[in-house]
């Protein structure tokens, strides 16, 4: 747990009408309060749903540049994005400065998935140069036994790297 999450519990409970303001505020006002409270919990949900799939997405591009040898990051790219995302936000209303710095998080961890994504890729394919003919890394020669953590059936990745670990 975080510094900053260390007075969540450890479970997966969640009680939306959690509130240090319980008891201290008027009915009314609480009943409100929880209200807006749900379509920002609606909201964050949604977040993390979005951004599972971008990582899902920014995986596979990932693992194309992994196989083709292409740096992990894209200056030119990344330049493109913010510029968008900025005006983007502009249009939105909501704070260019603050759009910017959240997609360069993201952009960060892309490029630290795309980074071990790319290791774990040439860890297997020097461990493919030396194994011999017929030979499968963890299983017995010719057998089809696959072992090697790094890369499943069909390129599918080892979930620790998948999942940035």
């Amino acid at each position: 747990m975080t510094e900053q999450n260390s007075l969540l519990p450890d479970d997966d409970s969640f009680d939306p009408a959690a509130s240090s303001l319980a008891g201290q505020v008027d009915p009314a006002v609480m009943a409100e309060l929880l209200s807006i409270r749900s379509s920002i919990d609606n909201i964050d949900a949604t977040l993390v749903f979005l951004l599972a799939e971008r990582f899902k997405a920014t995986q596979k591009v990932g693992f194309l540049k992994a196989a083709h040898k292409l740096p992990a990051g894209d200056p030119g790219r990344e330049t493109a994005q913010i510029a968008r995302l900025r005006r983007l936000a502009a249009e939105a209303q909501l704070d260019p400065a603050f759009a910017e710095k959240f997609l360069n998080f993201i952009i960060g961890e892309v490029i630290r998935h795309h980074e071990a994504i790319a290791e774990n890729h040439e860890a297997a394919a020097h461990a493919a140069e030396d194994r011999h003919p017929g030979e499968v890394p963890g299983g017995d020669p010719g057998t089809g036994s696959a072992g090697d953590p790094g890369v499943r059936a069909a390129g599918s990745p080892d979930p620790a790297v998948a999942a940035g670990a």
